[in-house]
């Protein structure tokens, strides 16, 4: 009995809903009219055919309802607009800024794409000199910004200043005045104010040659250090030979493998100019291989004392660079530093 009713008690009930919408849907839309007022409204065609005043009337009067619906949800004062495209953020100063840069990179792209300076072949971006940024302190920009800075945050804004203080760089390489001003402008407000003395203790210190034309230099690999001395050989000797003396001993006697004497032969391979200087050094620590990188780095630091001309070929070798490698530490309850004992089930 209960299946055969249930379709039509479900007719009965959709019928309801329906028409239950209906109703209020007409409510929505058209007003209640008494009956004995029928006669007085006027067909939807009328409204069509009036004048445009009549129009403009209707449609002040609907703005000036708007308004007043707005002073008294706000209190009696009219909302503005907000200024900031990040008002309704919890940090709108800091996305503020981030906009800013943004769309700063932006214009420093299109304007060196018009310069035809981007992109930037790779040889060309090499050859740039390295540019030393030195941005404000994660708290100095959280005072700036006016709200607390994250580290993540720190580092989304460097990143982008970063990419920004690339675009100078270029843009000074290639002298272009107006985007290196709209650029540098902008880069300024994010600079620290010790750049100026950090960059003084950047550079070298000027060596010169000793009374006698010998150079000093200290060469440094892994826990070996050499102290190397450097003369050029007289030209006016009948038979001029380069002399190389490790701890007062010839260099093939001292280093007996190969590799380690090709090593150390290696910036005057490089630079072009063996046979043309004298060597004098004292290795202290480590072994063989950690010695004769130390004293081809003191070498290579000699040869850029003596002929200023050659550091960009070894600095270009990586020659000048002192190799930061070192042995890795052993670790508890491991052979070595990666090497593992073997592992026994029983």
């Amino acid at each position: 009995m209960n299946i055969l009713l249930r379709a039509p008690i479900r007719q009965v009930l959709r019928r309801s809903f329906v028409t239950a919408n209906r109703r209020s849907y007409v409510k929505a839309h058209r007003p209640f009219v008494p009956p004995a007022q029928l006669s007085n409204v006027q067909p939807s065609l009328t409204r069509m055919t009036r004048p445009a005043e009549e129009e403009e009337e209707d449609e002040e009067d609907d703005e000036d309802e708007v308004n007043e619906a707005d002073m008294d949800w706000a209190g009696g004062v009219v909302k503005e607009a907000p200024t900031s495209p990040s008002f309704y953020t919890g940090r709108p100063e800091y996305y503020d800024q981030v906009i800013l840069l943004q769309d700063a990179i932006v214009q420093a792209r299109k304007g060196l794409t018009s310069l035809f300076l981007l992109p930037l072949p790779e040889f060309a971006r090499k050859s740039l000199p390295a540019p030393f940024p030195m941005w404000k302190t994660q708290e100095e920009l959280s005072t700036d910004f006016q709200s607390s800075m994250s580290r993540a945050r720190y580092r989304r804004v460097i990143k982008l200043l970063n990419e920004l203080n690339g675009y100078l760089t270029i843009a000074k390489a290639a002298n272009a005045t107006d985007v290196k001003t709209s650029i540098g402008s902008i880069v300024a407000l994010f600079e620290s104010g010790k750049k100026a003395a950090s960059l003084a203790t950047r550079k070298k210190k000027e060596v010169s040659l000793d009374a006698m034309g010998r150079s000093y230099s200290l060469g440094k690999r892994k826990t070996s250090s050499a102290r190397v001395w450097m003369i050029p050989v007289r030209a006016e000797a009948k038979f001029p030979v380069s002399t190389i003396l490790v701890n007062n001993l010839p260099l093939a006697e001292y280093f007996p493998i190969p590799a380690d004497r090709e090593r150390i032969m290696r910036p005057f391979k490089v630079a072009g100019v063996v046979g043309a200087y004298n060597v004098y050094a004292i290795v202290r620590g480590g072994g063989t291989t950690g010695q004769s990188g130390a004293l081809s780095h003191g070498i290579s630091k000699g040869l850029v004392i003596h002929e200023s001309g050659l550091a960009p070929i070894l600095k270009k070798a990586q020659l000048t660079r002192r190799d930061p490698r070192m042995v890795e530490r052993k670790k508890t309850g491991m052979a070595k530093a990666r090497k593992r004992y073997t592992w026994v089930k029983r």
